[in-house]
């Protein structure tokens, strides 16, 4: 069915949780916070509601860098240096963390029979670093990264940076694969290509969004090229 296939990172065929809990530690004990793990939840909150902000076109990538620190260190009274702390957590980020089980076999599986695309939300020092040490940048024929173009999904400027990239396939065969209803889903149906809600969790589907297809397992999309 699919000739193009594009792909988010985080959440999708990257473990960002566990590479988010172990940047956190790793940056709390850089600076010596107290009883981290009781203000874990409350950095999650914020770096959240930053990201919200990014799709909505509020806040560039570059912006959520310091900004969830400084109001971070603000909300838990600690007395540290936001650049410092960013440039830790931007190095832990970069250094933890996994691929989900299998998603490099089904990367290269279908990168033998398909043009394989990857745009993500994120800083370029951070992704650059996940993709470089986990070997598969070469999957990809094209890699956006957000903060590298000034434009972020759901935005259409930064598919339109992928298509460029690819050599402007046909709309019509080419599918977007995300975690996120309002980035990845929204920004592919936006574009006027198909999509796929990567839903490993079975969590409910927002009323307002409809993916072209949902699948629980990334080996599912074999199924479509």
């Amino acid at each position: 069915m699919y000739s193009t296939i594009l792909f988010d990172l985080d959440h999708t065929l990257y473990d960002s949780d566990e590479s988010e809990r172990l940047a956190y530690a790793h940056t709390a004990a850089t600076f010596g916070l107290a009883d981290p793990d009781a203000h874990f939840g409350t950095y999650v909150d914020i770096n959240r509601a930053m990201w919200a902000a990014v799709e909505r076109g509020e806040l560039q990538p570059t912006d959520v860098r310091h900004r969830r620190f400084e109001q971070f260190n603000a909300t838990v009274g600690l007395d540290a240096d936001v650049e410092e702390m960013a440039t830790a957590f931007v190095w832990g980020l970069g250094a933890h963390g996994t691929l989900y089980d299998g998603a490099a076999d089904v990367l290269a599986a279908l990168a033998s029979r398909a043009s394989l695309g990857l745009i993500t939300n994120g800083l370029s020092d951070v992704q650059r670093s996940r993709l470089s040490r986990l070997g598969i940048a070469d999957y990809f024929d094209s890699i956006v990264v957000s903060s590298e173009v000034g434009v972020t999904k759901p935005r259409p400027e930064i598919f339109d940076v992928a298509f460029e990239q690819l050599g402007h396939p046909d709309k019509a065969t080419t599918v977007m694969v995300g975690d996120s209803l309002t980035s990845d889903i929204a920004g592919g149906a936006g574009y006027g290509i198909a999509t796929c809600w990567y839903n490993p969790h079975g969590k409910p589907l927002a009323p307002d969004s409809a993916p072209t297809h949902q699948i629980g397992a990334l080996s599912e999309l074999l199924s479509l090229v």
